[in-house]
């Protein structure tokens, strides 16, 4: 796995490199956020580890900015901010998850693994779904509605492909959790119906489109 890691600490920032080269991932360091967000846009990452609290720029604005720029990368938003304001301010800036300081090494690496294999949409099914003017490219990582690009997060990406992949199909909310948060061991079962919500709003890329997500009263999600 290739990480980059945008930590203005220099002592954590190799400590963290030195810990998963040992696990035989390849490592790049970027000490501030303007640095940090020329590394991300290259789009050469596996995953990333963005601080929040950075010279230059901070880690919600790099976050904002890779989502904006519609590059493909899991974000780890790493942090000493614990409150669930901060969290959900995290989320919201585009990151995938959230680990706060301290933190112990085998802590970040279970979630470096986790995005990875969230992000991993790889398999021997078809390239393609496609569902009504919903487009799902898993070779190319792109997800476009009536050819308009939707620029999804890791999670987002996640949660469209399951509904895509069941389509027609009644979800419950344990089902949709089980199988987009299942490696997140912070993660609650809330966090379906944001991610609903952040979903749909990305996929009303025009006021004349109609919400492809139902929602099944006291059940949970289909696509329709």
């Amino acid at each position: 796995m290739h990480v980059l890691i945008i930590e203005d600490d220099p002592r954590l920032a190799k400590l963290m490199a030195r810990v998963l080269e040992k696990e035989h991932f390849t490592v790049d360091l970027a000490h501030d956020g303007i640095t940090g967000l020329e590394f991300a846009l290259t789009g050469t990452y596996d995953v990333a580890v963005v601080d929040w609290m950075l010279p230059g720029k901070d880690g919600p604005s790099i976050c904002r900015a890779v989502r904006q720029a519609k590059v493909r990368l899991p974000l780890l938003m790493l942090t000493a901010r614990d409150q669930v304001e901060d969290r959900v301010a995290g989320l919201n800036s585009g990151a995938d998850d959230y680990l706060v300081k301290p933190f112990a090494i085998e802590e970040l690496l279970a979630r470096l693994h986790a995005l990875s294999r969230r992000f991993d949409v790889t398999s021997p099914e078809a390239s393609t779904l496609i569902a009504n003017d919903l487009t799902l490219d898993l070779s190319a990582h792109t997800a476009t509605r009536g050819g308009a690009p939707l620029g999804l997060t890791v999670t987002e990406w996640n949660l469209l492909e399951y509904l895509m992949r069941n389509r027609g199909q009644i979800l419950t909310r344990e089902q949709i959790f089980n199988r987009v948060w299942a490696f997140d061991s912070d993660a609650q079962m809330k966090m379906v119906d944001i991610y609903v919500s952040y979903l749909r709003k990305k996929l009303k890329t025009s006021a004349d489109l109609p919400d492809p997500i139902e929602t099944v009263r006291g059940i949970g999600y289909r696509l329709d």
